[in-house]
């Protein structure tokens, strides 16, 4: 459909084979810069470590400037110590359920590996407190030979494919966002829009990369892209309308910001002209960048574009290839708009 090399299936699963931490997000930012250098106008990194890259509007000074944003760190264990038997104590970076953790292999920016474990002496639920991470030392001061007190681990599991187009791994939030931002920047054409493509530092910190790119990007209109909860597992709660595999989820709401109308109808637009199915989105817990760029200055018009995503915040967290697809589609549409 589009000349560009790269699928979005490719662009995706390099991402998701990236260490990329929350905080420790420059090997993403330097494999992406790579790739789009060629194919934007400007690219540059900000004091938080943000990647901007920019594609002018086909007339100068016409159009709208948008914003898109795509977060590229990921939800890690931080070394806080070792104990004298040389297991890792860890604290959590993002929203790390202790739940999905237990029996995960783990893997260091270095290349060392490890497993969670938990304390088995206690009663009642394991909490943060009680992991930790056996990278196979016997020592404390082997233990932080090989890390450091800061070091960061992430869910190490390699991308499993489910099915011709469901794909599980780590990372998905959101590498997926990331990809459908690349894949946008290589394939859009002749806008009447300046496109500028923010890939995010410290979003699942509270948003920070984001609200520090705003500040200086200055949109017109801001995009978050990102993955949303869905309610198509036995038993889920709670009940949402979310499914894989229905198309890109266009966000009515979620903690964090209720989306701009004028966002949210030029996307229900664009979809309704190329017949691309889509969703509508209430998340009822969690945020994306939107609510950060909404929030910026004296305020922009603002929404998110989701991918349905079983399991997020767990190892294997698990999207279908088509509402990715479908989300490119969209919103090369979407950029040729009028705001």
């Amino acid at each position: 459909m589009h000349n560009s090399n790269h699928s979005m299936r490719d662009i995706l699963l390099s991402l998701l084979q990236i260490h990329g931490a929350t905080g420790r997000e420059e090997a993403v930012a330097a494999w992406l810069a790579d790739l789009l250098r060629p194919h934007v106008d400007e690219i540059s990194t900000d004091v938080m470590g943000n990647l901007i890259a920019i594609k002018k509007a086909k007339k100068a000074g016409a159009g709208k400037r948008i914003m898109f944003s795509a977060h590229m760190d990921h939800i890690g264990l931080l070394v806080i110590d070792a104990d004298e038997k040389g297991f890792l104590r860890v604290c959590s970076v993002g929203g790390v359920r202790i739940n999905r953790s237990l029996g995960q292999p783990v893997v260091f920016a270095g290349g060392v590996s490890g497993v969670i474990g938990a304390e088995e002496d206690i009663t009642g639920d394991p909490e943060m407190r009680h992991l930790y991470i056996d990278i196979g030392a016997s020592t404390r001061e082997e233990a932080l030979a090989r890390v450091s007190i800061g070091d960061v681990a992430v869910y190490a599991a390699a991308p499993v494919t489910l099915g011709e187009h469901r794909i599980a791994a780590p990372a998905m939030d959101d590498r997926a966002g990331c990809a459908l931002l690349a894949w946008v920047l290589l394939n859009a054409k002749d806008c009447p829009n300046e496109i500028v493509g923010v890939f995010s530092t410290q979003e699942e910190v509270g948003l920070r990369g984001a609200k520090v790119a705003a500040y200086t990007v200055e949109p017109d209109i801001g995009v978050a892209l990102d993955v949303t909860a869905t309610g198509d597992v036995p038993g889920v709660k709670p009940k949402m309308a979310m499914e894989l595999g229905k198309g890109p989820a266009i966000k009515i709401m979620d903690r964090a910001s209720i989306s701009s109308p004028v966002v949210r109808d030029a996307m229900i637009a664009a979809a309704k002209a190329k017949n691309i199915p889509y969703q509508l989105e209430v998340l009822t817990f969690g945020g994306t960048d939107a609510g950060a760029i909404q929030l910026s200055r004296a305020g922009v018009p603002s929404g998110t574009l989701s991918i349905a995503t079983r399991y997020v915040h767990s190892a294997i967290e698990t999207l279908d290839m088509r509402d990715m697809e479908q989300g490119g589609e969209l919103l090369l549409e979407f950029v040729n708009g009028e705001f």
